[in-house]
């Protein structure tokens, strides 16, 4: 089957939408087509001219009762909690209104068609984009009809209406996952923990906590992935172990008995009688390293949940056309090569990227996470020179001058661009990578209108060099 029309499912429901971002308004709009009364609102002018214009109704939410209202949806950057409450999801929890995530809603309007769709959701740290594309594109190319995105690309309430051999594959935020109150994914993965959001969920405990809401409702026909390469996530595959859902561990290390793993460059299923080759990571440019072995059998692990054959897999790894701002050949100028890894906004995903090159002309700096760059002191052997951007440039320079690490303070990404080329074409071949271990906030809107700017002047580089 293919997509069916919207429905109105909603009709004589009334939501409340705050945050008119592009999940916001995507929300807004979607529930008013399924024929439910929506008011909304944002913060920022700018976001409610945009609304206005697209004929959503707009109403200042924080100086109107919200008791009656069937839910309100919040987009996943306004806290419901900590560090401290968004004073309208304070007044709607006051008034016993739920605060709910958009993907609740095309859950909801999904079941209510009387679809049996099937939902797979992707969490974790590092990772899950990656292996959110991965799986969908696997899938795609096994033939079954597919709606990909969430947290990744397309906000829920975008994605089409499937019917019953529909699969969804939602990547979900922890942010996302502290919001859903029926949603029961079929099959489920966790990849992997390691500290982030702290300020959201108040301590590492309650970060856990949040990523394993995934599993929340599955029962013994589901499937739960969960990697077992960091210790938190290990620990949340034990505690899991007695079910309901059948547990299968992931490592894109080595091998783990009775589970999926990457070993030799081969993802194998070893939970029948003997091991199954299902893929070849080998010569496949799209998904280097280890972290992204893990990616590859997570993705198999939840292919294989739905019936996918050991074929289609390989032919689905091997085709993956890869993510833009990770890990991203974006050019090679006089035997440069200039990778964007924008998407490394925390330390563990810089250590990911920096772990695949013995050698690297790196960029990083931006707005830092608690703890600076401490914990990637394995991998300074590994930096030629580093070239420092933004808000952390200074304290990150502190970091690798007391590990005798080279480094210049840049400032700006152009004149980091243009300073890790001369230093990197001296040693040719080599990489530049931008891999930032940083939010992107103190000099760009996001992480990708900074890889944006970084491919943009990397090819630039190619153009001049080849007049």
């Amino acid at each position: 089957m293919s997509a069916v029309p919207d429905p109105p499912v909603f009709a004589g429901r009334r939501f409340a939408v705050m945050g008119l971002g592009r999940a916001g308004l995507a929300a807004a709009r979607r529930l008013a087509a399924w024929s439910a009364e929506v008011t909304a609102w944002d913060d920022s002018a700018a976001a409610r001219d945009a609304a206005r214009d697209a004929g959503v109704t707009l109403a200042d939410l924080a100086a109107r009762p919200l008791a009656g209202l069937d839910a309100l949806v919040l987009s996943p950057g306004i806290p419901h909690l900590l560090p401290e409450p968004h004073p309208v999801a304070a007044k709607a929890r006051a008034e016993g209104v739920p605060i709910l995530a958009d993907v609740e809603l095309l859950y909801r309007a999904v079941r209510a068609t009387g679809s049996r769709a099937r939902f797979l959701g992707i969490t974790g740290t590092n990772g899950k984009s990656t292996t959110t594309a991965l799986l969908a594109h696997i899938l795609r190319r096994a033939g079954l009809p597919v709606e990909a995105g969430a947290n990744l690309g397309p906000p829920a309430l975008s994605l089409k209406m499937l019917g019953s051999d529909g699969v969804y594959c939602l990547e979900m935020s922890s942010y996302m996952l502290e919001r859903l109150a029926t949603v029961r994914f079929d099959a489920a993965a966790m990849l992997n923990l390691s500290p982030d959001h702290l300020d959201r969920h108040g301590d590492m405990a309650g970060y856990a906590a949040a990523k394993r809401h995934i599993f929340d409702r599955q029962d013994e026909s589901c499937t739960a992935v969960v990697g077992v390469d960091d210790r938190y996530a290990a620990a949340m595959a034990e505690a899991l172990a007695r079910g309901p859902a059948r547990l299968v561990r992931i490592s894109g290390r080595g091998v783990v008995r009775g589970g999926v793993y990457v070993a030799h460059g081969r993802v194998v299923d070893d939970r029948g009688p003997s091991p199954v080759r299902l893929a070849s990571l080998i010569g496949t440019l799209t998904l280097p390293g280890t972290h992204n072995a893990q990616n590859a059998a997570a993705a198999a692990a939840l292919a294989v949940s739905l019936g996918v054959g050991a074929n289609e897999i390989a032919d689905g790894i091997a085709s993956f056309p890869g993510l833009p701002h990770r890990q991203e050949l974006v050019a090679e100028v006089a035997g440069v090569r200039f990778v964007n890894d924008s998407k490394a906004t925390n330390t563990d995903a810089a250590a990911r990227a920096l772990g695949c090159y013995p050698r690297v002309f790196w960029i990083a700096g931006g707005r830092a996470k608690e703890g600076g760059i401490a914990s990637l002191a394995p991998h300074f052997p590994a930096i030629a020179q580093a070239f420092l951007i933004g808000e952390a440039a200074e304290a990150f320079a502190t970091t690798l001058a007391a590990a005798g690490v080279p480094h210049t303070i840049s400032g700006t990404l152009d004149r980091a661009v243009a300073e890790a080329f001369a230093a990197a074409r001296a040693e040719a071949p080599s990489v530049v990578l931008l891999s930032p271990a940083c939010a992107s906030f103190d000099q760009f809107r996001d992480y990708e209108a900074r890889g944006a700017a970084f491919a943009a002047l990397a090819r630039a580089l190619a153009v001049e060099v080849g007049r």
